[in-house]
């Protein structure tokens, strides 16, 4: 069954196809349907297939097309990670012992979703407990890079990005803390968008078999990812607001305009390198080009500034809160043997996975130190954007390699440039924007090897509009996602 012309197609181009009825819901669903049929034995995204009620809500929503109703997702397929309760489909995290635990409503931003007319084909697949940058686990299997079936798409959110490489819709909803929209999406090669902290309400995006309250996981966001960088708006603009159980009247949300519209009105700092993370060659090439044709296109970009908050500072800082959050839902006799190696640290000990083991240790004092800390990049961060509009830098150290799935991630290692390095220390380059809660949006720069390469467009606090603007000009200038040459057709 070759490409349809619809398969590799934007969100805003196939909606307004369906408004115009060059196409129906119905074909639309079909076609994603019959193409996760074809290909999804090989990549293994979509782990919860819901396709009768798909092709319900398509019927129904080309009845409300005919009426002429317009909204922002009426008829669109789409896919949802795993870890979001859709009612009437498991929620399982991947952990074997709640295979059969069903939720019996939506999370919030899935009922967002549904109420802007988008069809949920199925869910897709994440590791175990959301923690891996790879996309496995007992009850579902290994989901493949559509690049290289040999490879990680990327975690948590490694389903929904191979997804959208393989053409199965134009839109996903995934979750990040550890980098788990951009990581997968750099894997795969498409984009995804990191909302300013509590942006995007979380309810309903809750391990089994905890009940869906309100409330926000620290470092923690859920947000759109897509092929095409205007989708990641389209879909944004649907979920963002409060929560109306927290007070929230209802669930618009005015955020800034984008600070600029033409690409050649942007301050750019371009940063390539981390002090205690080397970048690969194929990264670091790409975001040297991306820098140049920025540069060529009239844009200001430097590549350092006194103004930028010391990385490492920030990445050991980011280290003890992510594990110290991680830390507390250990089970008790590994959080006992953490607590214990940490007691044995020397104080000299500086290395990333030291700050780690800390972490997990955290007693509320240190934390509230650490959390001190933050506030304190947070300031230099908002001194940074008043001389920048955006900081480009990378998402992770190295393309897609080969499925790890040895089960203490701190003993893998990764080869950068032919040098192997802890596994984990790759969370430094998803922590410059999580730890101070900042937007980030990850595009894709084309292939390196035949593997997608990209970086991550990091904005003020509350302008997402900001770096999502950027990645829509330089995706029309420059180029963006490229299909992987095994599913193109």
């Amino acid at each position: 069954m070759a490409a349809s012309q619809w398969t590799f197609a934007s969100a805003v181009e196939t909606a307004k196809a369906l408004a115009d009825r060059e196409i129906s819901s119905v074909e639309l669903t079909q076609l994603a349907i019959d193409r996760i049929a074809q290909h999804d034995d090989k990549i293994n995204a979509v782990c919860v297939r819901d396709f009768e009620r798909a092709l319900e809500a398509a019927r129904a929503a080309d009845e409300r097309l005919a009426r002429g109703e317009r909204r922002p997702l009426l008829g669109l397929p789409m896919t949802v990670k795993e870890s979001f309760n859709v009612a009437g489909l498991p929620t399982t995290w991947g952990y074997p012992q709640h295979k059969d635990f069903i939720a019996a409503e939506d999370a919030l931003i899935v009922t967002r979703v549904k109420d802007a007319g988008g069809i949920v084909l199925g869910k897709t697949n994440v590791p175990l407990g959301l923690g891996d940058w790879q996309s496995y686990n007992d009850i579902y299997g290994t989901t493949n890079n559509p690049y290289d079936l040999g490879r990680t798409p990327g975690g948590s959110s490694g389903g929904s990005a191979a997804a959208l490489a393989a053409g199965y819709g134009s839109l996903s909803l995934g979750s990040d803390i550890g980098g788990s929209l951009r990581a997968p999406a750099f894997h795969c090669g498409v984009t995804a968008h990191k909302p300013t902290f509590g942006l995007a309400p979380s309810r309903g995006h809750t391990p089994p078999p905890f009940p869906p309250m309100p409330g926000e996981a620290d470092l923690a966001v859920v947000g759109p990812m897509a092929r095409s960088a205007a989708d990641l708006s389209l879909l944004l603009d649907v979920i963002a607001g409060p929560d109306p159980l927290e007070g929230g009247k209802a669930y618009r949300l005015d955020l800034p305009a984008a600070r600029h519209a033409r690409l050649q009105d942007f301050r750019v700092l371009v940063i390539a390198s981390h002090p205690l993370l080397p970048t690969d060659a194929s990264v670091r090439g790409a975001i040297e080009r991306l820098a140049a044709d920025l540069a060529k296109a009239g844009a200001s970009v430097v590549s350092e500034s006194p103004l930028l908050p010391d990385f490492a500072a920030s990445s050991r800082i980011y280290m003890r809160l992510l594990l110290g959050f991680l830390g507390a839902m250990m089970p008790p006799e590994v959080h006992a043997g953490a607590t214990q190696a940490a007691a044995h640290l020397p104080k000299q000990a500086m290395s990333l996975g030291a700050e780690r083991l800390r972490g997990i240790a955290l007693s509320h004092r240190d934390w509230v130190q650490a959390s001190n800390g933050r506030i304190h990049l947070r300031a230099q961060w908002r001194t940074l954007f008043e001389s920048f509009d955006a900081v480009i830098c990378p998402i992770m150290p190295i393309p897609a390699y080969p499925h790890d799935h040895s089960p203490d991630q701190e003993q893998r290692r990764i080869s950068i440039d032919g040098v192997a390095h802890v596994y984990t220390d790759q969370l430094a380059w998803p922590g410059i924007a999580t730890l101070p809660g900042l937007p980030a949006t990850a595009i894709p720069l084309g292939l390196a090897n035949g593997l997608p390469v990209g970086v991550q467009i990091v904005g003020p606090f509350l302008e997402d509009r900001t770096p999502l603007k950027l990645a829509e000009l330089i995706e029309r200038e420059f180029g963006g996602f490229v299909p992987p040459p095994m599913f193109a057709d």
